[in-house]
């Protein structure tokens, strides 16, 4: 059975909220416009949808869209100036040695088509974490994010000491299997027959509000956690306390 692509979390006749899956797209590729993506998606069963923020290809969670271009006009101007709150919640290697803090470092683009921290000449960008919880080699952190930058957070964990427990791109890691839980009832040699448990980035948005841009009043959104998260967790609470 496939993946649901998304499920409607809020809607009314100016916006509509979402969970994405992790693995899809939020807009067209800029050379792959066949590759599926959210906004085209969303397109085949409303009219008019219109694009307010983006999430990253592996991270899961919530995305807000516009239905007008009146409120398509508002709600950009609330994320240019930083009004909504975004919270994420991701699994890292290791646990922060400080419980919370605020991760100040400036980035740019690197050679390899990512981002770096560049300190001198980078733009500003600012996340605030908090452990939420630990266990043992791994963690579980709620950053929020101040300024919007392309993967931010996964710069940011990793400026830190503590990269998410599966990335390709800045943890050169790609898979993440029970056996890294369970050391100590698993032969550390590699398994050649063991499947991964995740295969994507453990980013999650988790938390959303910001005043809906006809109405004003105050819209607060959370998003339960995909099956895969929540399979880790439960690994990591059974193995990893």
């Amino acid at each position: 059975m496939a993946k649901k692509d998304y499920t409607v979390l809020f809607e009314d006749e100016h916006l509509i909220i979402v969970d994405k899956r992790s693995g899809l797209l939020t807009i067209p590729d800029r050379y792959r416009t066949d590759i599926p993506n959210l906004y085209n998606i969303l397109q085949t069963t409303y009219e008019e949808v219109y694009v307010v923020h983006r999430l990253d290809k592996g991270t899961s969670g919530i995305i807000c869209f516009a239905k007008t271009k009146e409120a398509h006009r508002l709600l950009s101007l609330q994320f240019q100036e930083r009004i909504p709150l975004k919270r994420y919640h991701a699994i890292v290697q290791g646990v922060p040695f400080e419980s919370e803090g605020v991760i100040d470092a400036g980035l740019s683009p690197n050679k390899e088509g990512g981002m770096r921290v560049d300190i001198k000449r980078g733009k500003p960008s600012v996340t605030e974490y908090k452990v939420l919880d630990s266990y043992g080699q791994f963690a579980l952190i709620e950053a929020t994010i101040l300024t919007g930058r392309t993967h931010q957070i996964r710069i940011h964990l990793k400026h830190l000491g503590h990269p998410l427990a599966v990335d390709p791109l800045y943890a050169n890691k790609e898979e993440l299997y029970l056996s890294e839980i369970k050391r100590k009832k698993f032969n550390l040699k590699k398994h050649t027959d063991e499947r991964p448990l995740l295969t994507r980035v453990p980013l999650h948005a988790h938390y959303l509000s910001f005043e809906h841009p006809i109405t004003q009043k105050a819209i607060e959104i959370e998003c339960a956690y995909p099956k895969d998260m929540r399979a880790i967790l439960n690994q990591l609470n059974k193995w990893g306390k």
